[in-house]
Parts: C-alpha cells; structure tokens; sequence
C-alpha cells in the first residue's frame, strides 16, 4: 500500500479511487463471462460504456464496498491484490440486489439516468440479477488460498440477511404509520443492518478472511461495516427527505411523497407532541399532494425527526470506529478506514 506524503494526503476519494482501480480490470473480466446479453445490462448498470468502455460521468457508484474489502486485507496485514475476489463477489452481489430492488420500489431512475428494468425491461432486468448472483458464487470459490469456505460461509450469511432485510422493508409499506402494529424504530434499525449494513460488513470481512485473518479479526472489521451500513442508511434517509434533487438525482421529499417508513419519520412519530400528532394525522389520510408533503416535511423535522437521524447515524459511526480500534490493525489501513468511514456518511448530512 502507497504511503500517504505530504503531497498525497489520504482523502477518500483518494482512497476510492485506489481501490476502484485495483478491482476493475477483475470486475470487468467477470462480467465479461456473462451471457453477452447480462454483460451489457450489468455493464449499463455500473455505469459503464460497454463492458470494457470507459465510465460514463456520474453513473457509477463511489465503490464503498470494493473500499471495504481491499482495506480489510490490508488492515490484517495482506495485500490489497488478496482481496480482489471478495470485492468483485460483493460489487456483483451489490448490483444483483440494485436490479431487483429497482423493480421491486418501482424506480425508474439511478444516478440520473433510467435504471435497467426500465432501459431493458422487467425480465431481463430479474434474469440479469440472477446471472451476477451466479457469477459472484464463482467468482468467490474460485479465489485462490485456503480460506475460500468461511469467505463462502460469510457471504452464504449476507445473502440471507440481505433478502430477509428486503423483505421487512417491503412489508413495512403495509403497516399502519400509528398503532400497535406501526413499524418501531428498532424494528427499522434491524432492517437497515440486513439491507445495508450486511453487505458493507461482508465486505470487509471477506477482504480480511482473503489476506489470512482469524475469525476474531474478521468478525470485528465486519461488525464495523455493519454499523457503518446503519449509519450510512440513517443518513440516506435525511437525504431521501430534505436533498438536494441536483446531488441526489431525486425530487426533494421523495421518501415521504411516496409514503416510504424511514427513520426520520418513525422518529418523529414517536416524540409525542403537537407535531408528531399532526404529522400522524397527515400520513393517515393517505397519499400526500405536493403541500401536504412540504408541510410534513416540516412537521417531521419540527417533531425531532430529523436531529434523531442524524444522531442515529453518528452513533453507529461512533460505533463503527470502536469496533476497528478494537483490531490490531496496520496503521496505514486504520487510517484510511477511519478517513473512508465518516465520508461515506457525512456525505448525505
């Protein structure tokens, strides 16, 4: 790993971007082996111009997870090159799981631009999930080195969390905003770690798992991206209400003109008060037109809802933070963990 000099600071898009390029060209030659057909539709969803074509500007993603892996290996010790199978397992994974979940929340845009299901259609959208799905088993059991089944059995384990996870939130759109059946905030929390924060802790604890970690290392660094997932999740959900359409590619108040339970929302009903009273009141009487949905913005906020996300999403950083420190970890690789971790965050906040 590159020492940082004081003409090369470490900065997290410095970081990303390192990471990025180290598993690129691996990335590239596993979509490569897909039908042509999931090649092109995975490549259009990476954000990429064909699959050995050049990135399309504000397409891609940042890379989180390829991050997390490579810096896994390196923070037990190995080299960045041992974790490159994990982190194509899981940026495949992760695509899997945006395809699907596009079709499933109805999405027609990501990144500012149209999502798969809708550029290509509902079936080859689904058929090329489950082809990346497939090659991301390969992709893992084909990696060099003894440790290939407990990096099997862990992400054996998100894959199950991740749909379990799905399958909470979508069952939430079904309960009631009040009540005793209303969904509570540790219920959502529980969702966000499955949906979010499993496949960040994978990330890092296949790329520990890969440089030769123990089970005592790897646990630690996969709880810390468990957490940053929560965090990450409670500040997405900021994001998803008061954003900024020209940074988030969405209408402001999105999350609640769609009457989406995030945490902001859940938190602000359950203060109690004349806002949150309010604010129960609005939901209740059904989908919101565009002055409701300002107007319940407001409430939300005024009800505490959104102090209560941010404050959510700091603590499991907090959290996060112990759970590296608490890994013998290179130095380098902590550092760089530790400056990756709250940009990943603070970006929505």
């Amino acid at each position: 790993m590159t020492s940082p000099t004081a003409s090369s600071p470490v900065t997290a898009p410095r970081i990303l971007a390192r990471c990025r390029a180290l598993v690129r060209p691996a990335l590239s030659r596993a979509v490569r082996q897909l039908h042509p057909w999931h090649a092109e539709i995975t490549a259009f969803s990476l954000g990429w111009d064909g699959v050995d074509g050049d990135d399309v500007p504000g397409a891609q993603g940042k890379g989180v997870r390829q991050a997390l892996a490579v810096l896994g290996a390196e923070a037990v010790g190995a080299e960045a090159r041992d974790a490159v199978p994990g982190a194509v397992a899981v940026e495949l994974i992760h695509t899997f799981s945006l395809l699907h979940d596009d079709i499933m929340d109805g999405d027609e845009t990501r990144r500012r631009r149209a999502t798969a299901w809708k550029a290509y259609g509902t079936g080859p959208a689904v058929l090329a999930g489950d082809a990346l799905f497939a090659q991301a088993v390969r992709t893992l059991t084909d990696a060099p080195g003894r440790q290939c089944a407990p990096a099997m059995r862990l992400l054996a384990g998100t894959l199950t969390d991740l749909v379990h996870g799905q399958a909470d939130d979508l069952l939430f759109e079904s309960r009631p905003w009040t009540g005793p059946d209303a969904v509570r905030a540790h219920e959502y929390r529980q969702m966000a770690e499955r949906k979010t924060g499993a496949l960040l802790g994978c990330a890092a604890g296949l790329g520990a798992l890969l440089g030769g970690a123990g089970r005592t290392e790897a646990d630690a660094l996969a709880a810390a991206g468990r957490h940053l997932g929560v965090a990450f999740q409670a500040a997405d959900d900021v994001l998803g209400i008061w954003g900024d359409p020209a940074v988030t590619g969405k209408p402001v108040h999105g999350d609640l003109g769609r009457g989406k339970k995030t945490y902001p929302v859940l938190a602000a009903l359950a203060a109690g008060g004349p806002a949150a009273t309010e604010l129960a009141a609005l939901l209740r009487g059904g989908p919101l037109d565009e002055e409701s949905v300002r107007r319940a913005a407001g409430l939300v906020e005024e009800a505490g809802g959104r102090a209560a996300a941010t404050a959510e999403a700091h603590g499991h950083l907090e959290r996060a933070r112990a759970c590296l420190e608490s890994v013998a970890s290179a130095p380098g690789a902590l550092e760089e963990m530790l400056t990756l971790f709250p940009y990943v965050v603070d970006r929505a906040l």
